[in-house]
This record gives structure tokens, sequence and C-alpha cells, in this order.
């Protein structure tokens, strides 16, 4: 099954859905095995470290340090790897209106990490979006 590629059915359809919880991105030299308690819902190797996107609860429990707690939207459509656009209409409507995103794009859908304060005001922000693209015919 493949993902959708057109800019315009995606913004009309990314259909955002905020989930309950606040999340965190840690950094950590490695990810210990043995008595590993956490469960990241996504991590990322750099050459400084691991990166973990876990809930703040998991980090605060490992004593893992973190900058700046989120709140994760999920766009329920199942966006393709290869769309063009798609993030970057996302990233510069909420830009213009002040709110930082982290997206992380998984298999089947994009995922956008937004500060916990402006979580509603991105909700809005992106359901308008999708409004205004369902209406161009």
């Amino acid at each position: 099954m493949t993902g959708e590629t057109s800019l315009k059915s995606l913004l009309a359809t990314m259909q955002p859905s905020l989930h309950e919880g606040e999340y965190v991105f840690c950094s950590t030299p490695q990810l210990a095995s043995e008595g590993c308690t956490l469960d990241p819902i996504g991590l990322f190797k750099e050459a400084e470290g691991l990166t973990l996107i876990l809930p703040r609860s998991q980090a605060e429990a490992a004593n893992l340090p973190y900058s700046a707690v989120f709140a994760m939207i999920t766009l329920t459509v199942h966006s393709s790897l290869e769309a063009v656009g798609f993030l970057a209409a996302i990233a510069t409507r909420l830009a213009s209106h002040g709110i930082s995103v982290n997206p992380v794009s998984a298999f089947y859908h994009d995922h956008l990490f937004v500060p916990i304060a402006q979580s509603e005001a991105a909700m809005a922000l992106l359901q308008e979006l999708a409004q205004e693209h369902s209406d161009i015919g």
C-alpha cells in the first residue's frame, strides 16, 4: 500500500489528531539494554549520541535531561515518504504564527511535536489549513 503524494489531497485530508501526554527529546550516548525500562516512541542515531523521543514521565524516571516539553500531533492521512511540500506547507503555516515544529516522518504518517503550550493553537491552524484545501475544487 503506497501513501498519498498529491499535496492538495494531503493537505485536505491530513486529519490532525492530538495525543494525550507530554513528550521530550533526550540525548544519551547509547541505549542500555540491561534493565532498561525506556520505551521510546522514536529514536535517531547521530554522531553526538542517540536522540530519544519519550513520554516526559519516562525521561524523568530515568533522570534524562531535556530542554522543552512537547505535544504530539499525528497527521492521520497515509502520506508517502516521497510526497513533496507537505511538511513544508505545515511548517510554514505554524511558523507564521510563531509555533515551532519538530516533524517526524514514519512509514504511514507524519508526526508533529509542538510546544505543549501551543498545541491547541497548532491544532486550530492545521484544521484551518485542511479546510482551505478541501474547499478548493
